[in-house]
């Protein structure tokens, strides 16, 4: 399970706790994400599926099936292009990757000035929380993020991994596929999901109506089941 941009493999936990029941499951952070170092190079999807690669090998895994949300999403994608024979069965919720549309506020931060500019203000707050609650509390305080999640490279994959665009291979994409989306997701458009479901050759889309780009959290028994059902 590769979670998206916006978090770590914790965004995951209920869903987990669900599927643990019948599967083995593995949630990594990403490199830059959580608990995980930041990586010495660049933090485009290629690289972070050459981390998923290196992440399967160290457990000894052959053959599995994989799910990826939002930038997750399009880490599984370009993985399961790659390498078919590793892949069992995929998993594509809110995925990045599919076309090119993205939401405004999305692009707006793509550009580095202005990112860079929100990540300087970002820290400003971040530090002066940790100096306000040390004054406190100084013994029990424990800063919610990890240095390697605070990094510029790992925050800036989310925006940096849009340049890279999938759709023109989806009919290569030989493994069993599975999208799932909120049909108001504000980040990807629902109609990428449509538009992919009738060109990856072995696919089936669920959409829930009333939800977001989250459907993963908000939905988690439902989610869950249709997990279950797909991998069987």
């Amino acid at each position: 399970m590769i979670h998206g941009g916006g978090g770590d493999a914790r965004t995951w936990h209920q869903n987990i706790a669900a599927l643990a029941e019948k599967y083995t499951v593995y949630a990594p952070d990403l490199p830059g994400y959580g608990g995980s170092q930041p990586l010495d190079g660049s933090y485009f999807i290629p690289e972070l599926s050459e981390f998923v690669e290196a992440f399967a090998k160290s457990l000894g895994l052959e053959k599995f099936h994989l799910m990826g949300h939002s930038l997750g999403g399009g880490v599984a994608l370009n993985y399961a292009l790659k390498s078919p024979h590793r892949v069992r069965k995929l998993v594509l919720v809110s995925s990045l990757c599919l076309g090119r549309e993205i939401a405004f506020w999305v692009r707006l931060l793509c550009s580095p000035a202005l990112y860079r500019a929100l990540v300087g203000m970002t820290m400003a707050v971040l530090h002066g929380v940790r100096w306000v609650v040390e004054q406190l509390n100084p013994a029990g305080f424990i800063m919610p993020l990890s240095p390697a999640a605070m990094t510029l490279g790992g925050s800036i994959t989310t925006f940096k991994a849009q340049t890279l665009v999938l759709d023109g291979r989806l009919p290569e994409v030989a493994v069993p596929t599975l999208l799932v989306w909120g049909a108001r997701d504000q980040i990807v458009p629902v109609h990428q999901a449509y538009r992919a479901a009738k060109v990856i050759p072995d696919c089936q889309l669920k959409v829930f109506e009333n939800r977001g780009h989250n459907v993963h959290r908000d939905e988690v028994k439902q989610f869950s089941s249709i997990i279950t059902r797909f991998l069987g």
